[in-house]
């Protein structure tokens, strides 16, 4: 594989920022119609370029299995006719969701009579730096347009053949259905400084959205002078009330770790109250379902079998079928232990106990806060958001899976008949 010619990193970014300001500027002035139009015309040359795709990824599948590639990371990067046409069917799916862009929040008018209304609007630029999965292109791709931004996308460099054909594709159905091209520009270069020239690219560039691995998370809100949109760690609670129900608690603690635990919204730490009857049987379901334990103390005096906890266990995003287990005094050592090691992303309760579970809620200060449900729900899909371009821990902005409205910002727009200040 050999990088297209270019320039500085500095001087790439700095010109591809340019070409797509001026691109995010049309954006923002065409109706949801002509966006849609756009994009089903880019799901079009998605499919037409089937072959051409497929061909550019057997490229990246044998140069990373020469690299030793693992076989989950080789599965993510393959493609064949059904993913390609997944990914065009996803391409189609966002261009028929609700346009969030021109959206009145709310609206007031002043005792002056000045008529005051908050209107969503595109963000302008986002670049967005990702590894791996060769749909991430057309998915972010999709997103960004559908929401009037321009894109400035960086694929990792295990994927680039895969990512050059699936952009040329979207370039070309992008500009035919009357967008312009330059909507979605993709680095032409794998060289690591093109991520640090996005990262510093102020002023060019509005926001970064990292998708990736823990380091490439760290790096990009590490190094970034660009305001970020990620979350570094799933570290996810679920916490057993003495007032549970002891089945359906069987049923959503397994379901939160075992569905699937290589996603973001997997529990990672199981609190069980010291009152609550039923923590045995918790702890010897989940090991039958596959899960390695890990315990305090008073877990482990309940179920030797459990492996004693470390420190660090408490602080870990085990994204495998690993969960730690620590035994609380009601609400309130849950509260603590959460306040003293969540990640801020997504914390659950399972209670019968209204007010225990409503104190909960409101002292938990993470993106997301369930009640008797599965923290596997933490997915924009699940939220009724439609696709999702990730979640977000931050406290400003966006919270939680970020979707078309998160990749949008407002404006006032006041209208008056002619008053002065006095």
């Amino acid at each position: 594989m050999a990088d297209i010619e270019t320039p500085n990193p500095t001087t790439l970014i700095a010109t591809m920022g340019e070409r797509a300001r001026a691109a995010a500027r049309t954006l923002a002035g065409l109706s949801a119609g002509a966006k849609s139009r756009g994009l089903i015309e880019a799901a079009h040359a998605l499919r037409a370029a089937s072959a051409e795709i497929i061909a550019a990824n057997a490229r990246d599948m044998a140069r990373g299995r020469d690299k030793g590639l693992s076989s989950a990371m080789l599965d993510r990067l393959q493609l064949d006719e059904a993913r390609i046409a997944a990914v065009a069917d996803a391409v189609e799916a966002v261009a028929g969701l609700r346009d969030p862009v021109g959206a009145v929040i709310d609206e007031t008018q002043r005792p002056n009579g000045m008529v005051l209304r908050r209107v969503r609007v595109p963000i302008g630029v986002i670049g967005i730096i990702y590894e791996s999965r060769p749909n991430v292109t057309a998915d972010a791709a999709a997103l960004c347009v559908k929401s009037g931004n321009a894109a400035i996308l960086r694929g990792g460099s295990e994927a680039i053949e895969s990512n050059r054909a699936i952009h040329k594709a979207l370039a070309a159905g992008l500009e035919k259905g009357g967008l312009p091209a330059d909507a979605v520009q993709l680095v032409p270069t794998t060289d690591r400084a093109a991520v640090g020239a996005m990262l510093k690219a102020d002023g060019l560039i509005d926001m970064i959205v990292p998708r990736g691995g823990k380091s490439l998370v760290a790096r990009v809100q590490a190094e970034a002078r660009v305001p970020v949109l990620a979350h570094l760690d799933g570290i996810n609670h679920i916490f057993v009330h003495a007032s549970a129900d002891p089945e359906m608690a069987e049923t959503l603690v397994v379901n939160a770790k075992m569905r699937r635990t290589g996603i973001c919204g997997a529990m990672e730490t199981l609190l069980i109250d010291k009152a609550y009857p039923k923590a045995a049987d918790l702890m010897k379901a989940l090991a039958a379902a596959g899960c390695d334990l890990r315990g305090d103390e008073a877990a482990r005096a309940i179920d030797p079998a459990l492996e004693a906890a470390t420190p660090e266990d408490w602080d870990t995003e085990y994204l495998e079928a690993i969960a730690s287990v620590a035994m609380v005094d009601g609400v309130d050592g849950a509260l603590a232990h959460i306040t003293a090691h969540s990640s801020g992303h997504t914390d659950a309760i399972i209670a019968a106990d209204e007010a225990v579970a409503e104190k909960f809620l409101a002292a938990v200060d993470s993106a997301i806060v369930m009640w008797n449900a599965s923290t596997q729900f933490a997915d924009g899909g699940e939220f009724g958001l439609g696709a999702e371009i990730g979640i977000a821990t931050g406290r400003l902005h966006a919270r939680g899976p970020v979707a078309l409205e998160g990749l949008t910002t407002y404006k006032w727009i006041v209208r008056g008949t002619g008053q002065a200040r006095p």
